[in-house]
């Protein structure tokens, strides 16, 4: 790994005579611990965004004392720069333990301190360190003015720490819970400007009162030397539940395929649904209703007016310009455009040199979409905003099945960081809420479809007749979900546009999602990329 002035006379093992409260002040020690042994831990952290990429150097950008009397931890802002040409900043918070037991799978450096032998490692893996976070979030004052900025909101009040420990859940970022009641959450990817997802929840939950998302507790920030806001970890009531919407809906949709054999259901006698058409829960057919059953429509029908509410919030703002809703315009236009035939032309590269992880109907599919790709390219040209007259409003971003909780017969919404491939600024910029539906809508085709590739032996039909199935019931979803959220934004008086004008922004964000799914599926797990394949199939087919 090429290094950046990164020199260093010292070889393992590493010794220093310095007080661990003064070792990041030591160029010797900060050259050892940006050497290859911290790119060899980091790489290796689910966390780590970067793994397609060729780390060049990392640098230490910022640090700071997280400390209470002889005990002192440090919060690193790290870069890591790319030989691609790009960057990504990271946050390592760090301690130093001599327990020859201790956090063994995260130990980043053997290191000798005074001749106490011990690790640098993820502090996180400490209570003690968790215990002083909380108290710092707990003890804070409105009147800080320090360049760490702990806040706590009026409904976090004389709260004692009783307990804490690491969820093991969450890639992108690192959570804890204390006290069995609330949940702080690290970002380990960082951006020079306030997290969306701190500066969202605040703002429904504060300032909108939005309930069906966790309620706003505390906050970590840095505060920049041009004042600008870098958010360090987000703290929120934990919302106790009974799984993520995407496990339901596996298990949901896995019940609505084995009906068709247990009733013997005939796949083409079911009633057809013209996509895009609104439904009323008394609208669906019976034999509809008999084959997939009433409560999950039902259930469909309560998210629908969630998504609804969280908009309808959202939208709501008239002081808060980061907030205010506006119109559709020639910028947006630009931005919008450029950014799709950016990610297209990434695409259909990944695509061309991917051929070889297809086969079957994925590698057919795979060169329709090569093949028609100036027809893709056109659809996302062909963007006129002068026709356009709804709104476009701050948005989820990132919205999904897996960002959405179960609590017996509601639904609570999370994670408002955005798109993980956007930069911050992309994700705060206002766009048609149309667009959180169609990531939901792509969530729902992904499942019903992972339900018939992870269960194809238990079901007797042919995959022709079950995707027949699949895009039935997948017509059904969207239909009863627009029913309810169309009624629900219309009668708040939220803009989205007329008929024609909604259909059009669903079917681009729909087509846009899938092409941004494409990537990720044939990076990670290209068995997968037949999913966003069919989606795309779909549009280019129709």
């Amino acid at each position: 790994m090429a290094k950046k002035e990164l020199k260093t006379t010292l070889t393992p093992p590493y010794n220093f005579n310095e007080e661990w409260g003064n070792l990041l002040e030591n160029k010797e020690f900060v050259n050892v611990f940006l050497s290859d042994v911290l790119e060899d831990y980091i790489v290796t952290q689910r966390w780590y965004g970067g793994k397609s990429s060729k780390i060049k150097y990392i640098e230490l950008s910022e640090y700071f004392r997280i400390q209470q009397n002889e005990e002192v931890y440090y919060g690193l802002i790290l870069e890591v720069d790319f030989v691609e040409a790009f960057y990504h900043h990271y946050f390592l918070p760090i301690a130093f333990v001599s327990d020859e037991t201790f956090a063994k799978k995260d130990r980043i450096l053997p290191i000798s301190i005074k001749g106490q032998e011990g690790f640098i490692i993820d502090a996180i893996n400490l209570e003690s360190f968790r215990k002083l976070v909380f108290e710092r979030i707990a003890n804070s004052s409105p009147t800080d003015k320090s360049l760490v900025k702990y806040h706590k909101s009026e409904s976090f009040n004389n709260i004692v720490y009783e307990s804490s420990r690491c969820m093991d859940l969450e890639q992108s970022n690192t959570s804890m819970i204390f006290n069995d009641k609330y949940v702080l959450k690290f970002f380990r990817k960082i951006f020079a400007n306030s997290n969306p997802d701190y500066e969202m929840n605040r703002f429904l939950t504060e300032k909108k009162d939005f309930k069906n998302t966790p309620k706003y507790m505390g906050s970590i920030n840095i505060i920049g030397q041009e004042n600008e806001v870098i958010t360090i970890a987000l703290m929120q009531e934990l919302i106790p539940n009974q799984g993520n919407a995407w496990d339901y809906f596996l298990k949901e949709i896995d019940k609505v395929f084995m009906t068709l054999d247990s009733k013997n259901i005939s796949i083409k006698d079911l009633p057809k649904l013209q996509l895009y058409d609104r439904l009323k829960i008394h609208d669906i057919p019976h034999r509809i209703i008999d084959w997939v059953g009433l409560n999950l429509f039902l259930k469909l029908k309560v998210l629908a007016k969630r998504t609804a509410e969280m908009h309808i919030n959202l939208g709501s703002e008239f002081e808060d310009t980061a907030f205010t809703p506006t119109n559709f315009n020639g910028d947006y236009t630009v931005w919008l455009k450029n950014r799709m035939i950016y990610q297209f032309q990434n695409r259909l590269n990944l695509v061309e040199n991917s051929l070889h992880k297809l086969d079957g109907a994925s590698l057919e599919m795979a060169n329709d979409l090569l093949s028609k790709k100036s027809l893709i390219r056109n659809r996302f040209l062909k963007f006129d905003w002068t026709k356009l007259k709804g709104e476009r409003i701050r948005i989820h971003g990132d919205y999904h099945l897996g960002q959405i909780l179960i609590q017996n017969d509601d639904f609570y919404i999370l994670d408002f960081e955005g798109e993980p491939e956007s930069n911050i600024r992309d994700r705060q910029v206002k766009q048609p809420p149309i667009k959180d539906v169609a990531g939901l809508f792509r969530s729902f085709h992904y499942a019903i479809y992972a339900t018939i590739f992870n269960n194809g032996d238990k079901y007797k039909q042919t995959q022709e007749e079950l995707f027949e199935a699949a895009e039935l019931l997948y017509a059904y979803f969207m239909g009863i979900f627009m029913g309810t959220y169309v009624e629900e934004v219309q009668n708040a008086n939220l803009n989205i546009g007329y008929n024609q004008e909604r259909n059009f922004i669903l079917e681009y964000c729909l087509l846009e999602k899938a092409i941004y799914e494409l990537g990720y599926e044939l990076n990670s797990r290209p068995s997968w990329a037949i999913i966003p394949l069919k989606g795309i199939s779909n549009f280019i087919n129709d």
